[in-house]
């Protein structure tokens, strides 16, 4: 009797268990499409707008200080804070202020081939990066993506060019903004483009996982809807995996490191996923991994407000005008342009062309491609 009743408790156990495991289950399911049906919407046309001006504003901001630590990062904040601007020249070339950089000069020739083509041509984004180093357009350039640009100059093919492991920047991650706005309704092509985007010029698994990260990131910031952080990191970690787990791994913490002060949050999110050989590195580096994790946490610690965003991805030090394009593409895909602020935006300008009003054009030429309202050649 007694090894009878052991029994009957031990399948007892096991039906609880899978009674448990149905449901754990079953919330993922339910879980998985919510979030999906949160990016299966187009942006409104303020968020096409917001998403690439919100870029490149972030960028600007950053440049003037672009690879210096948080105590120069600080004061240069507390400038922004109380509305002085130009007196910070920026650190590389005598540009005006407003100039923005490699990070957004690639998202908006990202967003010009969708506009000329109608979809995402790895071929003639190709094309756009080849020239736009080989005319000498580029302000600001990273190692991998300037090596990948001369291989394509020199006629390598595009899927041979890119830069490959253990280089894994956040050159791929810093353009792939507009991939969550103009793919962000369908989840699979989003990610399959990301990466194709990326692939170009580096071809590290993290490289493309950082894509997805920023894609993502649009893609959901974008859609109506409570923003929900436990279920926005886990929906982008989900998308990431199987180009690199430990990545994916490290942005469900953001759910608790967003409950972190910046000053406390840096430090942690700095040496995530680096190697060994930067573990004292204090400020956000070029790797993908903190750069990217940086920018999503500055969003998501303030959504509802740009300029907080961009003054925490930019007060951390080190890549700030990347971690400023980043987070400043999230944020103004979900709060839109009119929640920019416009007067600085008025600044924008790449080599005194490519102004605001541009900028505004090239979004809604995207937007209209996008919903059908113009021929996809017709542009």
């Amino acid at each position: 009797m007694i090894y009878g009743q052991e029994e009957l408790a031990r399948n007892d156990a096991r039906r609880g268990q899978q009674r448990r495991n149905a449901d754990a289950e079953s919330g993922r399911n339910q879980e998985r499409a919510f979030l999906h049906s949160r990016a299966s919407t187009v942006p409104q046309l303020d968020q096409f707008r917001g998403c690439l001006v919100g870029q490149c504003l972030g960028d600007a901001l950053g440049f003037p200080v672009e690879g210096t630590p948080p105590d120069i990062c600080s004061s240069y904040i507390a400038e922004l804070r109380a509305g002085r601007f130009e007196p910070w020249p920026a650190t590389r070339g005598n540009y005006a202020f407003g100039q923005y950089t490699d990070d957004s000069q690639l998202a908006r020739e990202l967003m010009l081939s969708y506009a000329e083509v109608g979809r995402f041509d790895p071929v003639d984004y190709a094309s756009r990066i080849r020239s736009i180093f080989a005319e000498n357009r580029i302000v600001g350039r990273g190692f991998a993506t300037e090596a990948a640009a001369r291989r394509l100059i020199a006629g390598v093919h595009w899927e041979e060019a890119g830069t490959p492991a253990p280089h894994a920047g956040n050159g791929t991650a810093m353009r792939a903004g507009p991939v969550g706005l103009l793919f962000g309704d369908d989840p699979e092509e989003m990610i399959r483009v990301a990466h194709d985007q990326g692939r170009i010029t580096h071809r590290d698994g993290r490289c493309s996982a950082g894509s997805i990260a920023v894609a993502g990131a649009v893609a959901l910031a974008a859609q109506p809807g409570v923003m929900e952080v436990p279920r926005f990191v886990r929906q982008l970690s989900e998308w990431m995996c199987s180009f690199d787990e430990n990545f994916a791994d490290h942005v469900p913490q953001l759910a608790d490191w967003v409950k972190l002060s910046p000053e406390k949050a840096a430090p942690i999110i700095s040496r995530s996923g680096q190697e060994k050989s930067l573990d004292d590195w204090k400020w956000i580096s070029p790797f993908v991994i903190p750069s990217v994790l940086w920018s999503l946490y500055s969003f998501l610690r303030t959504p509802e407000e740009y300029w907080e965003t961009v003054c925490t991805a930019i007060i951390a030090g080190g890549d700030v005008d990347t971690t400023a394009a980043m987070a400043g593409a999230i944020s103004g895909a979900h709060l839109g342009l009119e929640r920019l602020p416009l007067e600085l935006a008025g600044h924008l300008n790449d080599r005194g062309a490519w102004r605001l009003d541009d900028l505004v054009g090239l979004s809604d030429r995207c937007y209209r491609i996008k919903c059908g309202e113009l021929p996809r050649q017709a542009v």
